[in-house]
């Protein structure tokens, strides 16, 4: 897509050979000579370095951000395209790139490590790229992408450093990078260079408007618990009571899930919870068996002591029709301009929920609302968005951008 002062192109290899997948991906990616970065997401891609290598034989010097994805979030078919179009596609292996460029963009790169409890200061590395730009582009609207490693704890740590170095003056949007299942671990992406355990973003200043959208699809059940004590994920009770039997008894739980840890894993994998926030409800993954016997509930991101908890329940209509509203929120937010692409950070657990056949028809619903963007993304362990508020990390949760 075209506006005459900025381009989006995406492209998609399914290639078996690493170094050729990302050659081909990059060059459909390209709309013109004045690429500004590119964003690429790989899965089943058993080199990352060498599809690198193929990136820099079809764009060198390009700025470059992007991570693993145990799936990616792809409409296109087989062999790659703009994405766009109701073909009824799903995640697929492979490579996808999103190319913005022109000289209504101005972008700017940066990674940090998290390695080692360096979490905040990761983040604040990877922000400080804000700050590269120069005054006249202060005057776009922005947006910083981050990448983050999905193995590395408490990931609102990250987004704090970064949070504390750009101030609510800039909104963030990303997730948290899944392991590609050909390495079985995750990876980032900066430049041409393959990182782990780390962050990567890519601050990007645009003259035409940007959109955000952000739903869950799910919804509270009952009356709030108060979280008693919990030291970040860890909830040790909830309303004086252990959380795990506070939350395996409003939900009705069978006996076994008590004991069992997968059991209990397989039963909290569908029923998340949700803290409560002043502008909503953040949902919460109940990520593991971890203190099961010390009745403790381990979530995927910070649960605030002395904060409020529902359980929460979906099904898989509402998650369909969560996946559509974000891409329509965004889009609208775009006023008058039509949407050159669409940039997705979607929930696996949709995936492990509902399996290939769920996920195309969530997918149809997203390009029913692009209004002919092209969509592409990814699939993530956690999802970052931050319009407003100090926080910004979810579960279960669409987050998209809208490039008008």
């Amino acid at each position: 897509m075209d506006s005459g002062h900025r381009w989006l192109g995406v492209g998609r290899s399914a290639g078996g050979d690493s170094r050729t997948a990302g050659r081909e991906a990059a060059r459909q990616a390209l709309r013109g000579d004045d690429a500004a970065l590119m964003i690429v997401f790989a899965a089943r891609v058993d080199d990352p370095a060498a599809m690198l290598a193929g990136i820099e034989e079809a764009c060198p010097g390009v700025p470059l951000i992007g991570c693993s994805a145990e799936l990616l979030l792809t409409p296109g078919g087989d062999g790659g395209g703009d994405g766009g179009g109701g073909d009824g596609g799903g995640p697929r292996p492979g490579v996808v790139v999103m190319t913005l460029g022109g000289a209504g963009f101005t972008v700017r790169t940066a990674a940090g490590s998290c390695a080692d409890g360096r979490q905040r200061a990761g983040g604040a590395a990877v922000a400080r790229c804000v700050a590269d730009l120069d005054g006249a582009d202060r005057a776009h609207q922005r947006v910083l992408v981050m990448l983050t490693d999905g193995t590395v704890p408490d990931q609102e740590e990250i987004l704090a450093g970064a949070y504390g170095t750009v101030g609510a003056s800039v909104p963030m949007i990303g997730g948290s990078a899944s392991a590609d299942p050909a390495l079985d671990r995750p990876y980032q992406l900066h430049g041409r260079e393959v990182l782990r355990e780390g962050a990567v973003g890519a601050v990007i200043a645009s003259d035409g408007p940007l959109g955000f959208g952000l739903r869950h699809g799910c919804r509270t059940v009952g009356e709030p618990m108060i979280v008693t004590r919990s030291l970040k994920g860890d909830v040790h009770t909830l309303d004086d009571r252990p959380a795990l039997t506070a939350y395996l008894e409003r939900y009705g739980a069978p006996a076994r899930t008590y004991t069992d840890p997968g059991t209990f894993s397989g039963f909290a994998q569908r029923r998340p919870i949700g803290i409560r926030r002043r502008h909503g409800v953040e949902v919460r993954a109940v990520t593991s068996s971890v203190g099961l016997s010390q009745g403790r509930l381990r979530a995927s991101g910070e649960v605030p002591e002395g904060g409020l908890v529902w359980l929460m329940e979906g099904d898989e209509e509402s998650a369909y029709a969560a996946a559509g509203q974000a891409c329509r929120q965004a889009v609208d937010a775009l006023g008058d301009a039509p949407p050159l692409g669409l940039l997705a950070f979607d929930c696996v657990s949709r995936y492990h929920l509902f399996g290939a056949e769920g996920l195309r028809k969530e997918i149809d619903r997203m390009v029913e609302q692009c209004d002919g963007g092209p969509l592409v993304g990814l699939y993530t362990w956690g999802e970052i968005m931050r319009v407003r508020g100090l926080n910004g990390y979810h579960n279960h949760t669409v987050a998209v951008l809208a490039v008008g």
